[in-house]
């Protein structure tokens, strides 16, 4: 490979925004550019993104990034891309038009399809996929448009219809309709994949609905997933690395023994612990796929996964609907400014409650309001909210961990000091926030990176990880985690 070939351009696709960051050979960032694009809510709990707009907002942060970083493309080694996952997008595989809006993983439509489900497929399903039947995952919403979207109906008789996860519909974009892939860290999350054989699954295919046509084909988070279109960059360059965001984050934070774990702090809170190459199913987590590389063809890399639907999203709710902040920035100076919550909660149950409640009739409460009550407190017991509910998900498994363990936090939640020293006040644990807050994309960088021979191996990145700052215990949380507890219950099976 010529010397100069040394960047990797990592496509961060999101629930909010596309994001595009430009690393170097020393996993430095070169240059990055973002872009929000519009949520839409057409019914109660209800989400849906335009995958148009998503498309757009990806190409548009990507060229921009590559012309302010002042680097010709040639110097661009391969391209990675992590993603939003669950999130589905059907369309026509020949025009390439989408049939609906993608449906968003936070969408909550077919909540009573999936309790219908748990009846009579819960052991199975959760046997096969490591998932909880929730209207989290993509198999339900894909069932949705086939039996609500008259085109997806007509599209089907021609064996037209395609559906897939967001990197499948950005690499079919990146293409131009060439290649059509996704990797096993994405589609152990669509609830169609079985996590032990590797492939789809024939029975899970058959309960939805699903002919394995309609799906994108699975290799490895290394693979090759084709190349871009000359037209789009000029030249062709290889799509050398997939990951769906929150197994990127584990990579990033080069979390590659058993037992190490981070917690990714957007618009959802997501807590991934490495499990190696055992399978374990548990009660109180999901099982996903961590990764899977070439050179282990027969083996995943797995993770326990505690995925709490809204976390960030939260503070975004504070500052678009109610209007009390500006600016997420504000919310740790806001917070500190009182001394406690003084007993008010806040449970962010907007679409229900994920781990370990998989509660989809959950919805949002604020309790413990009084006549003293200021914007102050409703912030700090947003941050707070973000903290408590990855507190349900370690303190019940913290004896299994190593002894000298300590949280990695990554994600725009990072940034906020009183978030993470509330957080390691709650566990008792060191959390630390390392100088690479962009984990998510670094994580996808670093794969590429040693698929293309940049990096040999993973001790290599191991040393580019550093830690910024590093959170100790100092406070004894017990009484207000008991007191979230209490606010929990009044928020369960509300609707």
């Amino acid at each position: 490979m010529p010397a100069n070939k040394n960047f990797i351009l990592s496509l961060d696709q999101g629930t909010t925004s596309s994001r595009a960051i430009l690393f170097n050979d020393k996993g430095q960032i070169i240059g990055k550019s973002q872009k929000e694009f519009r949520q839409i809510f057409p019914k109660p709990s209800w989400v849906e993104h335009d995958p148009v707009e998503i498309w757009n907002s990806q190409l548009e942060t990507a060229k921009k990034t590559i012309f302010e970083s002042k680097i010709n493309t040639e110097d661009i080694a391969g391209i990675g891309i992590t993603n939003q996952r669950e999130t589905v997008v059907a369309f026509d595989s020949i025009t390439g038009k989408p049939v609906h809006n993608a449906i968003v993983w936070q969408c909550r439509r077919t909540t009573e399809y999936c309790n219908e489900l748990k009846t009579k497929h819960k052991k199975q399903i959760k046997e096969k996929t490591g998932l909880e039947i929730d209207a989290y995952f993509s198999a339900s919403k894909m069932k949705w448009v086939i039996d609500h979207v008259p085109e997806a109906k007509e599209l089907i008789k021609t064996k037209r219809l395609r559906f897939g996860t967001i990197d499948s519909w950005i690499i079919w974009n990146l293409t131009k309709g060439k290649s059509y892939f996704t990797d096993p860290s994405n589609a152990s999350r669509t609830m169609l994949f079985n996590i032990s054989t590797g492939k789809y699954d024939s029975e899970l295919l058959k309960i939805f609905d699903i002919e394995e046509w309609m799906l994108p084909e699975v290799i490895s988070s290394d693979g090759d997933f084709g190349s871009t279109d000359e037209s789009i960059f000029g030249r062709r360059i290889p799509i050398s690395g997939v990951l769906g965001d929150q197994q990127a984050a584990l990579f990033g934070q080069c979390c590659f023994k058993e037992g190490d774990l981070k917690v990714t702090y957007g618009t959802g809170g997501f807590l991934l612990i490495n499990t190696g190459t055992k399978l374990k199913i548990t009660d109180n987590f999901l099982t996903t796929i961590a990764w899977g590389l070439k050179k282990n063809q027969n083996s995943f890399v797995y993770a326990l996964e505690g995925s709490t639907f809204i976390s960030g999203a939260a503070i975004q709710w504070l500052r678009d609907e109610l209007g009390i902040i500006k600016d997420s920035s504000e919310t740790e100076k806001i917070a500190i400014s009182i001394k406690s919550n003084d007993s008010v909660y806040f449970v962010p149950a907007f679409v229900g409650l994920g781990s370990p409640y998989w509660d989809q009739n959950a919805r949002g409460t604020i309790i413990g309001i009084t006549r003293g009550t200021t914007k102050a407190h409703l912030v700090r017991a947003a941050l707070e909210s973000m903290a408590y509910q990855i507190a349900d998900l370690v303190i019940p498994v913290k004896n299994l961990l190593p002894k000298d363990i300590f949280l990695k936090a990554d994600g725009g939640g990072a940034k906020n000091n009183f978030l993470l020293q509330f957080q390691a006040d709650l566990l008792e644990m060191p959390v630390t926030r390392s100088k690479q807050i962009e984990a998510t994309a670094a994580g996808v960088a670093y794969l590429v990176g040693l698929n293309l021979g940049i990096w040999n191996s993973t001790e290599e990145i191991q040393k580019m990880w550093h830690p910024e700052e590093l959170f100790l215990p100092k406070t004894n949380r017990e009484k207000e985690y008991k007191k979230w507890g209490d606010a929990v219950k009044r928020a369960l099976n509300w609707t």
